[in-house]
């Protein structure tokens, strides 16, 4: 179901290097690409939902990264701890105002690495979120990206049921694009992300 995380990881690892670096992973609740084979010094997982961050525990836990992953339940804007880098694991469309969260994030570490929805994608439009998204780029771009990827990627569902159950917490709007599948099997939607150093 949904994304191939295994490609999505591996794109991660040749973009940026977090071997024996302190890593600020904001958006931690969801945990999706947190993988033992990347291995920072220190790994601080930052997100303000504390039901998602008991899950990640657990997964952390399993994965038997306990020993080098501390688990924080706050906002971003209130985070004082400081790392080599700060990593937005597709959140950074979720904030409220992504300059601002940026320019914070420049105050804990000297890189930013952004893993986000690219403008234009498909399951962006299908998620609601292409408007937040377009935002959080934009933001990007007058911050000052360093370096930048774009690939293709894809969600697929088994059926209409599976897809509804992902995107019906997204709204009443993404409820209604989703539609167009109503009794299709099979399901895939392109998703186009982007890699960023800021």
């Amino acid at each position: 179901m949904a994304a191939d995380y295994a490609r999505l990881i591996a794109q991660l690892r040749s973009f940026y290097d977090f071997t024996a670096k302190a890593v600020l992973l904001v958006g931690a609740g969801g945990g999706q690409l947190l993988n033992p084979t990347v291995r920072p010094e220190k790994l601080i997982a930052i997100d303000h939902n504390r039901d998602a961050l008991d899950e990640l525990k657990r997964r952390v836990a399993a994965k038997g990264m306990q020993d080098f992953v501390d688990v924080v339940c706050a906002k971003f804007e209130e985070v004082v701890s400081s790392g080599n880098v700060v990593y937005f694991e597709f959140c950074l469309h979720e904030m409220a105002d992504p300059m601002k969260a940026l320019v914070h994030a420049r105050t804990l570490a000297p890189d930013i690495v952004v893993f986000d929805h690219s403008p234009g994608s498909a399951w962006a439009f299908h998620a609601a979120e292409e408007e937040k998204v377009r935002r959080s780029s934009e933001a990007m771009e007058r911050f000052g990206i360093r370096r930048r990827e774009t690939f293709r990627t894809e969600q697929t569902f088994r059926d209409y049921a599976e897809l509804l159950a992902k995107l019906s917490p997204q709204g009443p709007v993404a409820i209604e694009r989703t539609r167009e599948f109503a009794g299709a099997t099979a399901i895939t939607i392109p998703m186009h992300c982007h890699l960023a150093l800021l």
